[in-house]
């Protein structure tokens, strides 16, 4: 079972990094209470979330069904590579290449692009692209409807933007413990308990999202670990790719114009500030959380 892979693994590999105190020094960063935490939680859930997009296929064995899983499967695990990737990069530098006046935000690291200067942030975005259109592309090629020309390229970009999309706004989230779990969850777990049977692959990469926010989920509330780029990145990229892998086309439309309305907001407006000020979020959020 991808999701008992998955889930398992996260918690494996966070024992594992914990064990040395070398590699905890490295990882070692301070988050918004001022406590000092350890990214080895984006490095587990990476891992686990990377096992479940290599496993996705096994439920489906044959049939048309197995060639849709087999590249639901592949195109999940290499836009949650990519995702690590890119994050891991990101959460190392801590902003050492971004100069005096780090770039924020979609339009900052566009516009510090557009003038020559490459942000991780500018590298994330060009990563986590690229590796979520190959997603797409594998998905779309697998689709047992025939998409060929200008429709098979709107279909892959669709799929793409779902994968992208949310893998940046999971990003956003995470300035609280536990936020970006608590979110992928609730994104997944729809898809996970009533499709199973329609979309068995979306329903396999759901399941398994839940799993690794369950199995990252107590550490990073109490604070002892923290997701940072990497785990974000890596947990919404997969819950992205359940969506866009999802046989519904008005669902992997809608999934891609939900996750680009939430990062364009983000330009805007602070998803801090609107959960703070909605008593029922502001609830959810602080569920399980550290009270001193």
């Amino acid at each position: 079972m991808p999701a008992v892979a998955g889930g398992s693994l996260v918690g494996t590999v966070s024992r594992v990094l914990a064990r040395s105190p070398r590699l905890e020094a490295v990882l070692e960063r301070e988050n918004f209470h001022g406590r000092r935490v350890s990214l080895r939680g984006g490095l587990a859930m990476a891992a686990g979330t990377t096992a479940v997009g290599l496993l996705a296929a096994r439920p489906v064995a044959q049939g048309e069904g197995a060639r849709v899983a087999q590249a639901a499967a592949l195109g999940a695990a290499v836009a949650t590579t990519a995702a690590g990737a890119a994050g891991l990069v990101d959460d190392l530098d801590q902003g050492a290449h971004d100069g005096e006046a780090p770039a924020k935000g979609l339009k900052g690291h566009l516009g510090a692009l557009a003038r020559g200067r490459v942000t991780t942030g500018a590298l994330k975005i060009l990563v986590i692209g690229a590796g979520s259109a190959v997603a797409g592309a594998v998905m779309t090629a697998a689709d047992p409807r025939p998409h060929r020309g200008l429709g098979g390229l709107v279909d892959a970009g669709v799929r793409t933007v779902a994968i992208a999309s949310w893998a940046n706004v999971h990003n956003l989230l995470d300035l609280r413990p536990g936020r970006a779990l608590k979110a992928a969850g609730l994104l997944a777990a729809p898809m996970a308990l009533t499709q199973a049977r329609r979309a068995p692959a979306s329903a396999a990469l759901a399941g398994g999202t839940l799993a690794c926010c369950a199995a990252g989920l107590r550490e990073d509330l109490a604070e002892q670990t923290m997701l940072g780029d990497t785990g974000a990145n890596t947990v919404g990229a997969l819950a992205g790719a359940s969506l866009a892998s999802h046989p519904s086309p008005v669902l992997r439309l809608t999934s891609a114009c939900a996750g680009t309305a939430l990062v364009l907001a983000s330009e805007k407006i602070s998803f801090s500030g609107v959960i703070a000020r909605t008593p029922a979020l502001a609830a959810l959020d602080a569920l399980g959380r550290r009270e001193d």
